[in-house]
């Protein structure tokens, strides 16, 4: 048998040679999610033998990841504004950078107000559940296009237990009826350029579902028919809240701004990277 420690050190090596950023980091997750062990028990425990069955299934999570295979994947789960999402290749996986898309559209939504809100694409439901976890009087609907993503965001959802406050319309949002409903909406839509999706990194472009990263010929195209949607469908003093690429900040307000939409707004991810738009439907 081998010690929990010579474990971490040869998962360590065999994630760095392939790659991986942050070998360390992951192998410890990996390992604590074979174990069970909490990351202060793994500590304790370096130096004891690993049972069979935990290095076997160490030793898959392994493999898998040094196959670039994500490990958001690999551990089932991912964090996500402090909730848990189940997380595989049904949708996109939830980014730390969208984090301060949904504290833009909270800023958006007074505490103790009854709104009604939407996130168009909702994928693995991230952002929609981030937003009614945090106003207990908002209902909302996820709008997803994918049967599998949107299995997915029912899911979780329902593990949340939100499933009360929330539904999922299975179609696309030009085919869903009840834009007029919705106080806000949010959304973080396909944004890559088509040309730079073969140059994104193995565990994007290989298990991420292709609709939920190609944004057309210059990553704009989702945004144009949102937007385009909003302002013939959208009733005035609706805030409609974008995802947005590091580069696209201009664009994007351009475009809100071309449909007479108001008080557009911008902020940054930890990175310093612009990561959010919105801007409101005028009063008439």
């Amino acid at each position: 048998m081998r010690t929990y420690q010579a474990l971490l050190r040869t998962g360590t090596q065999g994630l760095r040679e392939a790659g991986i950023e942050e070998p360390a980091h992951e192998v410890r997750l990996m390992m604590m999610a074979a174990s069970g062990l909490s990351r202060t028990a793994l500590i304790s425990a370096e130096t004891d033998d690993v049972p069979g069955d935990v290095a076997d299934r160490f030793t898959d999570m392994l493999r898998k990841r040094q196959a670039r295979q994500p490990l958001q994947h690999i551990l089932g789960t991912i964090e996500f504004y402090g909730l848990e999402f189940v997380c595989d290749e049904r949708a996109l996986i939830p980014r730390p950078d969208s984090e301060v898309v949904a504290e833009a559209a909270l800023r958006l939504i007074p505490e103790g107000e009854a709104m009604t809100i939407a996130d168009l694409g909702t994928g693995t439901g991230c952002l929609l559940a981030a937003l009614l976890a945090n106003r207990p009087n908002v209902r909302g609907a996820g709008i997803e296009a994918s049967p599998q993503a949107a299995s997915l965001a029912r899911e979780n959802l329902s593990r949340l237990g939100l499933e009360g406050r929330a539904s999922v319309f299975e179609g696309s949002w030009a085919d869903w009826p009840d834009w007029q409903a919705a106080d806000l909406i949010i959304s973080n839509p396909p944004y890559i350029a088509s040309g730079k999706i073969a140059g994104l990194a193995p565990e994007v472009r290989t298990y991420d579902p292709m609709a939920a990263l190609d944004g057309g010929e210059d990553g704009l195209e989702a945004y144009r028919e949102i937007i385009a949607l909003a302002r013939q469908n959208m009733k005035p003093g609706t805030w409609l809240v974008f995802e947005i690429g590091y580069d696209q900040k201009e664009t994007v307000s351009g475009l809100l701004g071309a449909a007479e939409f108001t008080a557009i707004g911008a902020a940054k991810d930890l990175g310093g990277n612009d990561r959010a738009v919105w801007g409101r439907k005028p009063e008439k």
